[in-house]
């Protein structure tokens, strides 16, 4: 049996224990006793950037796939097993990873590695299936655009992303789905849903020799698969626009939504650490500057959200605000616009800088509370950079200063590199 590498970790109440299986499938197990619960993950790094043009949507479609059958377990019968075993299960897809997750009693948990490890190599993908689940992502397609954030984020993307493949959309294009087929997807299927592409984590309340003995059992005997060197397609790196963008759009309500885009750097880099650390800062509760200044002194916005997108290739700081009634588009995007040039000349106050690490580092605490969260938190920076890191963001953050987050400010918010997206209502 392969042998484990144990890591204690005392801020999530944890012990780390890790190990690769010849196939190269990467396991972690996160010893935590403090309930009778396990979570189990399987996360493949593969998601919509590693498409090609013409697999545009294959990765999400994938997914939903995976719930169809396989000879051993039938269409269905995943979802089946799981609810008469009293527990949960769904799954995600990113840009950068796709990941399936169960949640178990734990003296049943095992069950959930055995459905896991068969569709990873036995997908049926049957024709009528294909065609079937065809309509509902497609449904979900037209849906998502019926949503005017949504709908900004579709159009800004491209000028943040470049011809990088950040700029499509996960679900991907109705005229590529439309054209795929079961033949399509099995290529890639087979090019990426394999233990050399994959990591499973387990959290919770397990004996890890047990579970890794558990995890080898399932798993051990599938082929590795191609190489990722030979499996991800070349794209294009990251450029930020070259000068301000802009796009307008009209929406069948009297909402006025912004969309302001400055592209940044690459997960845990140090760049997306002071990002964290500025955006929480800005715009983050209603001691942040934009909330208290925008909403609730000057009353220019109704709500007002930042979110720092760092993925595996490049990174983007994103502020979400709405117009209150009466207020011209204008006047808020200057207003916006204003707060962050202030931070651009002079750095935030030493207490400013507290608050938001002390922000960031409580939801750090609760968002590792149950064994899900937890799996979920360290499985993506598994796949990302290293698991590590998931541990370690707090402390990193609490290096950041004045003089950092003023330097972040100056190199990554200029004015000229920002996208500009607005929906107005019809009437204007």
């Amino acid at each position: 049996m392969s042998q484990l590498e144990t890591t204690a970790i005392e801020a999530a109440g944890c012990r780390v224990h890790e190990t690769r299986l010849a196939n190269g499938l990467q396991v972690l197990i996160l010893e935590r006793h403090t309930d009778p619960v396990v979570a189990s993950m399987c996360w493949y790094k593969v998601g919509s950037k590693s498409e090609r043009t013409e697999e545009a949507g294959l990765s999400h479609f994938l997914e939903h796939m995976m719930f169809k059958g396989t000879p051993r377990f039938g269409k269905g019968m995943v979802d089946r097993e799981i609810t008469r075993l009293g527990g949960s299960n769904n799954a995600f897809t990113s840009y950068d990873y796709t990941a399936y997750w169960f949640e178990l009693a734990s003296d049943r948990w095992e069950q959930a590695l055995d459905l896991e490890a068969d569709r990873m190599r036995h997908l049926l993908l049957d024709p009528e299936e294909f065609e079937s689940e065809k309509a509902v992502v497609l449904e979900e397609l037209s849906m998502g655009l019926d949503d005017p954030w949504r709908r900004l984020s579709h159009e800004a993307n491209p000028m943040v992303w470049g011809r990088h493949p950040y700029g499509r959309p996960i679900i991907g294009y109705r005229d590529v789905l439309g054209r795929a087929t079961p033949d399509d997807m099995r290529r890639f299927y087979q090019r990426y849903y394999h233990p050399g592409n994959a990591t499973v984590v387990v959290s919770g309340d397990v004996q890890p020799e047990a579970a890794l003995a558990a995890i080898e059992a399932r798993y051990g005997d599938l082929p590795a698969g191609p190489a990722w060197d030979e499996s991800d397609p070349w794209r294009p790196e990251v450029e930020a626009p070259v000068g301000p963008r802009r796009v307008q759009l009209t929406w069948d309500d009297p909402g006025k939504r912004l969309l302001l885009a400055w592209p940044t750097a690459a997960v845990a880099t140090e760049t997306d650490i002071a990002c964290d650390v500025f955006s929480t800062l800005l715009a983050s509760g209603r001691l942040s500057r934009l909330y208290r200044r925008l909403v609730l002194d000057r009353q220019l916005a109704t709500f007002i959200s930042p979110y720092n997108d760092a993925r595996q290739e490049g990174g983007c700081l994103w502020i979400y605000a709405e117009a209150n009634q009466g207020v011209a588009m204008d006047d808020l995007e200057a207003a916006i616009r204003a707060e962050v040039e202030a931070l651009r000349s002079e750095p935030p106050s030493t207490e400013e800088i507290e608050r938001a690490q002390n922000i960031l580092a409580a939801g750090e605490r609760t968002g590792t509370e149950t064994v899900s969260d937890l799996a979920e938190h360290v499985g993506a920076y598994a796949i990302d950079c290293r698991w590590q890191t998931a541990f370690e963001l707090t402390e990193m953050r609490q290096r950041v200063d004045a003089d950092a987050l003023l330097a972040f400010a100056q190199e990554y918010l200029d004015p000229n590199r920002c996208v500009a997206a607005t929906s107005l209502p019809e009437a204007s």
